[in-house]
This record gives C-alpha cells, structure tokens and sequence, in this order.
C-alpha cells in the first residue's frame, strides 16, 4: 500500500481512488460485506479545493515576483493591495504607524517555539500569528516578511503545499476565506528592494475553485446476537497521504508508510480477526479519505452515516502505529479534557494489561502539548458528536511527512501488537452487555 505505484495516495487524485478499489477488494478478501452507499464498499464525497490562479500577480514598484518563485503566499485568499511599503524593526511592529501600509520585516525565530513536527513547514503560520495578526488588526494593508535562513531552508518544501491551496466541505467555512490583508514571503535578497524609497507593494490575488472525489472505504462483519449485531464497534484510519510534491531531492513521493498505511494495513488483520469469530456486536471498518486534507472523510461520515448513529457504541481510530520503540504507544482520549468516556478508556487500557503491556505516553493527551496530537485525526469528528472515541498511536518521528515514510523503515512487529491492542479492546466492546457510558461532562478545550 505505500509502494510507488499508489503514488502518496493524494486526496482528490486517482491515485487515492485507486488505493481505495484494492482497499475495498481487500476488505472483501477479508471477509466483510459491503458498508458504504447503494450496496458497495463505498461512501463519496465531494470536496473542494481553493487554491491562488496562475494569473495573480504581486509586484513591488516596476518589478514584478514570480509566483512561488520570488514569493511565497501562505494564505489562500483573494486580496487586492496598493499601497506603499514601510520597511520597521520587529520590535516596532506595536507602536508604528502602519495604517494604510504594506508593512515589511525581517523574519525571526525569536520568541517562538520549534520544538514541533515539520518545523520548517510550521514556521510561516507562527511569525504570521506571532507579528501578521497584530498589524493587520491594526490597519497595514499587507504583511511581508524577509526571509532568515529558516525560511530560504523550506522554501521549495512550502513552495510545493502552498501553490496547493486548502481543502474544504460544502458549506465549510474554510470554502471561502475572508483576510484583513495577504501576508507574503521574500527572498532575503530582496531586502534592498524592499528598503528603497518610494516602493509600493501591489497585490491582485484571485482564487479559483475546484471539485474533486474523495472516498470513504466500509466494511461490516455482522454480529452474532440477533439484538446487539444492531449496534457498532468502529475500527477507523485514513487511507490518503500526502502525494506527490515536486521538492529538492531524489524522491518526491511521500509514500505514507506510517502515516497511514499501517493502520490501514492492521484494520484488514483485525476484520479477519473479527470474520473468522464475530463478537456479539458488528464490527464496522471505516477507511477515511482526505484525513489529510482537514479530516474531510470523517467529518463527512459523522455527518452521513451508513448505519444510524446512535447505533455505533465506540470509535477506535488508529493513526501511525509502526515507529519509535518497541515497547511504548500512546492512547489519545484518556485524561480529561479529551476523555469522553470513562468506561471506554477502561476497556483498553484493560485490553493493554492483557496483551502487548505497552508502556504509555501520557504527554500528548494534555492540552499543554505543544502538537495538539489530538486534534489531528479521524477520531475527533466522532468524539464531536458525542461518540465514545479513543486515539492509538505511536506518534510522531523525523520521517513524518517526508518522502523517507517508506515501508522499509516500518516496524512491523509493533504493527501487529498494536492492531492486537486494538482488537482486544474491541473484542471486549463487542461482548460487554453495555455499551461504554458517555462522561457527562465532556467538553474539549477547542
């Protein structure tokens, strides 16, 4: 499933469509009955993207910028701008006057904290956030930050997501994008440009929309109990990964070993698991699509079920389960604010003492940590909807998002005794008389 021929399994590509066709033939293999739309293994979606057009342009004076090239757009917004630029030190961002101006400043590290995943890629929306935000909200009708040598370092890699635009729903906020001005990046040599007397930035950014397939890959194995195969364990992953970028290198395909097709690979081993001895309850198994694109597959299933709601008793998502050491794993879901059921969590970490015995991190459930692990996969639409949900994972490593997220670097052992873990805890959710209570007081800090 991360080989070459699927190409990074890009949302909205026929490469993710084609991973879901041997998705759905496995799953089939494995024993499981059709769960998606009008008798299929199947649920499509529509989803959009928004992207800036090739016939935007962004000049300073008489010179104009090569989009992606000279400049870098992080935001995907219509904007017109004329105005003069107004070159200031970091430290005046608070105090000068910037009303009316296309305010320009050296890019800085300071004060920030890149301590985080895929830093170089995070680095933009932090200055932006740490100075942008502030003088936008007070007047400056453009932002433009120089480069540092953290910038120049990730310019191909931005260059490859940004001029992808972003992804969204019908009806998503996200559609269509409202800015109090655009926020671009320079080159560092364009510094004395930028400083000459008299230079105005002028900006005309259009945005153009388009419609791509996405798809959500379901299969059921029938319980045995004439009344509880009614309700439903979920077993749930994402299928799509990142694709294909075109960035400096001898491999521009991120094949998404890890991330995700080590869940993907672990739901077919426990769907066996479940054919060859149902539980009391159905098992359904949910491969998302376009995880990765904003957690559109979820999101789209929470909001169109294929069996009724308040039929699903729990949602076992799983989302990278094949690096770091051997003998540790995280489980999301399991320390207020983010725990929404306190039976559930007992379940698996019941399911945990019984077989693998890992020992668990317990820093990326708090709301302090700095990834926001938990916001950041198919779990959370359901946990949104009032779903007992728990999160497995062992979490994230230097190859995340990269082209070396290869299957060559997959532990495949650990694989296996984390889909145990997961299996064991929805073998136990299948056979329990009830179904895990929600916590009443449930209530995410975001």
């Amino acid at each position: 499933m991360a080989g070459d021929h699927f190409r990074g399994r890009e949302a909205g590509t026929p490469d993710e469509l084609k991973a879901a066709v041997w998705l759905a033939d496995k799953a089939r293999a494995a024993g499981l009955t059709p769960g998606g739309d009008d008798g299929t293994y199947f649920q499509f979606f529509s989803m959009w993207r928004n992207r800036i057009s090739s016939f935007s342009t962004v000049s300073i004076g008489d010179h104009p910028l090569s989009l992606w090239t000279d400049v870098l757009i992080p935001q995907t917004a219509a904007a017109t701008v004329n105005a003069p630029i107004l070159f200031i030190d970091k430290a005046d961002t608070a105090t000068a006057d910037v009303k009316g101006k296309a305010v320009a400043l050296l890019a800085s590290t300071d004060g920030l904290d890149l301590q985080v995943s895929l830093p170089l890629r995070r680095y933009p929306s932090l200055i932006a956030r740490k100075y942008a935000t502030g003088l936008l909200s007070r007047g400056a009708a453009a932002v433009i930050f120089i480069a540092d040598s953290l910038i120049e370092s990730g310019w191909a890699l931005n260059a490859a997501y940004f001029d992808h635009g972003t992804y969204a729903l019908d009806g998503d906020p996200a559609a269509s994008v409202a800015t109090k001005g655009p926020v671009l990046l320079l080159h560092a040599a364009a510094v004395s440009m930028v400083k000459s007397p008299g230079q105005t930035l002028q900006v005309n950014l259009a945005i153009e929309h388009f419609q791509y397939p996405s798809v959500n890959v379901i299969g059921i194995q029938q319980g045995k109990d004439p009344i509880l195969s009614k309700e439903y364990v979920i077993f749930s992953g994402h299928h799509d990964h990142d694709g294909v970028r075109n960035i400096p290198g001898n491999d521009s395909i991120f094949n998404g070993a890890d991330d995700n097709a080590s869940v993907s690979v672990a739901l077919l081993a426990i769907a066996r698991a479940f054919h060859y001895q149902p539980g009391r309850r159905s098992a359904l198994f949910i491969w998302h699509g376009a995880e990765e694109r904003g957690l559109l597959g979820s999101r789209w299933y929470v909001a169109h079920p294929t069996v009724p709601k308040s039929s699903i008793v729990a949602v076992l998502n799983g989302d990278m389960i094949g690096r770091n050491s051997p003998d540790s794993a995280a489980l999301l879901g399991v320390q207020p604010p983010h725990r929404n059921s306190r039976d559930l969590v007992a379940t698996a970490l019941a399911a945990n003492a019984e077989g693998p015995r890992f020992l668990l991190d317990t820093i990326y459930d708090k709301p302090t940590q700095i990834e926001g692990w938990y916001f950041r996969s198919d779990h959370l639409p359901y946990a949104r909807a009032g779903i007992p949900a728990l999160f497995f994972t062992s979490l994230l490593h230097p190859d995340y998002h990269t082209p070396r997220d290869e299957a060559s670097r997959i532990d495949t052992e650990k694989i296996t005794r984390i889909a145990q873990w997961m299996y064991r805890t929805g073998w136990k959710l299948a056979n329990a008389p009830n179904r895990p209570a929600l916590d009443p007081d449930f209530k995410l800090e975001r």
